[in-house]
């Protein structure tokens, strides 16, 4: 049964957090029009961050960083519905994204997700160049049919009968652009890490060659070479990204040669 708010008695929010007490309640206050149940899965927070989610009628649940598909997975077998709404902390459902799902008919069964279109900020400034903008993600999805991949690093939901709608998820991804490079310094760590789990090695070329391809696919295949400084800055920035994740590949590699010959 519909309420005049939407879906509210058949979708249950997760979200995964580590020290998000500036953005936890927006992002609850989001949700709650159109999902009866909240879900946090904390990563340990040494700030605020539960007490808010739990002030707010999350339940929350404290487990270990266990890498990105496993840890947005992990709520979902306490979910008492079917339909999961998967948001990160610094995302936002726009007013739009309520209204489509207040609209949609859960019950119908050749549908097994659904895609987002996201609005990425850095700061108050919305990124739409070079692939930033339609950014598709799949974030609502019936959790018998549908699930995220067991990747560590930048996971997705995997799904066969998808259904994309012209609504928005809010996504403040960087605060500035200094934290835009915290980020990736972050990030390419955590990548170069699963990378060396799943076996993935890297050679002296590894981080030019890799760079050099994201600066095509980002510069020229994805237009922005006529996007301006949005576009410079994007494909910089991608291309750093994969410069430092192979380089922190080949640095890994060499460390644990060195630790196995002492």
């Amino acid at each position: 049964m519909q309420s005049d708010k939407g879906n509210k008695v058949s979708i249950t929010a997760t979200i995964i957090t580590l020290n998000e007490e500036g953005n936890i309640q927006a992002c609850i206050e989001s949700l709650t029009p159109v999902c009866d149940e909240i879900i946090v899965v904390d990563s340990i927070s040494s700030d605020a961050t539960v007490n808010i989610a739990e002030s707010l009628g999350a339940r929350v649940f404290i487990q270990s960083y266990l890498g990105d598909g496993p840890q947005k997975a992990f709520g979902v077998q306490y979910a008492k519905n079917d339909w999961i709404l998967s948001i990160d902390a610094d995302e936002r459902l726009d007013a739009d994204a309520v209204d489509a799902i207040g609209k949609l008919d859960l019950d119908r069964d050749d549908i097994d997700a659904y895609a987002f279109r996201r609005r990425n900020y850095v700061g108050k400034h919305w990124i739409r160049a070079a692939g930033f903008y339609p950014d598709s993600v799949i974030r609502l999805y019936h959790k018998d049919r549908a699930a995220y991949l067991p990747k560590k690093g930048h996971s997705r939901v995997d799904a066969d009968r998808v259904k994309s709608l012209p609504a928005h998820i809010v996504h403040y991804t960087y605060r500035d652009y200094a934290h835009w490079i915290e980020r990736i310094n972050q990030l390419s760590t955590r990548d170069a890490w699963a990378m060396y789990e799943k076996g993935k090695r890297a050679n002296i070329l590894s981080p030019v060659s890799h760079a050099l391809i994201a600066t095509l696919r980002k510069y020229i295949f994805k237009g922005g070479f006529l996007q301006g400084l949005d576009g410079a800055t994007v494909t910089i920035t991608t291309a750093f990204h994969a410069y430092m994740k192979y380089l922190k590949l080949l640095e890994l590699q060499r460390q644990k040669q060195n630790e196995e010959s002492v």
